[in-house]
């Protein structure tokens, strides 16, 4: 399973990474909008130091045609570098630009899943990654978990290399949903993840045990004993 963390904000990456077991960081424009007009560039290099190489980085471009797309996907290799996942909506125009520069070597990730057809495209154009809107879908009441569940059946079926990687969450039962139904990656907010673990039921599990270890021993750790 792979976990990663849906943000540019620079300061939760430091401070979630930390705790989480992070192997990317993903982005799109509305994520970026919550920024601010930062200079696009040079933040992708911040992330990329923060995260380093051996993690994963995905940028998405905004045009909406094949040609203006690709041009992108170039700019962002050109100026971070060539291991970035390109982020690709599984429209027409994005499977020809997906098509095209996987035939580059170039990294994707298609994004703007709702569909079982728009994965099985995705995966025959031959992305790395295949994104579906868990909630986006329940939204429009679409079921996510069995269309994730018929996405991860192409996959398998066909021997592929793509891999699910679910997102857009509004809550950690969705996650856990997404991967009990075939999904190999998650892309999450951070604060979600800050908040699952923030229960008021694990605060109280933790100070019901140093109570009872302070009860019996008084103020000490399991440290001090050995001193």
């Amino acid at each position: 399973m792979e976990l990663l963390f849906d943000t540019a904000n620079l300061e939760q990456i430091k401070t979630y990474d930390r705790y989480f077991p992070m192997t990317g960081v993903t982005t799109n424009p509305s994520i970026f909008k919550a920024e601010g007009k930062v200079a696009f560039f040079d933040h992708l290099k911040r992330m990329r130091e923060l995260i380093g190489p051996e993690r994963t980085l995905h940028v998405q471009v905004t045009a909406d045609d094949a040609q203006g797309m690709i041009r992108e996907a170039h700019a962002i290799h050109r100026m971070v570098d060539n291991g970035v996942y390109i982020k690709v909506p599984v429209t027409e125009e994005g499977l020809a630009a997906i098509r095209a520069l996987r035939g580059e070597g170039v990294p994707i990730t298609a994004t703007a899943v709702y569909s079982q057809i728009q994965a099985f495209m995705a995966m025959q154009a031959g992305a790395n990654y295949i994104a579906p809107y868990f909630n986006r879908m329940e939204n429009l009441d679409i079921e996510p978990r069995e269309t994730i569940a018929a996405m991860r059946q192409f996959i398998d079926e066909a021997g592929s290399d793509s891999r699910i990687m679910a997102a857009s969450f509004r809550n950690m039962a969705q996650v856990t949903s997404a991967l009990l139904a075939g999904a190999q990656a998650v892309t999450v907010q951070p604060k979600l993840l800050h908040d699952a673990f923030g229960m008021a039921a694990i605060a109280k599990a933790v100070e019901d045990f140093k109570r009872d270890w302070t009860g019996v021993r008084g103020d000490i750790s399991i440290a001090d004993l050995t001193e």
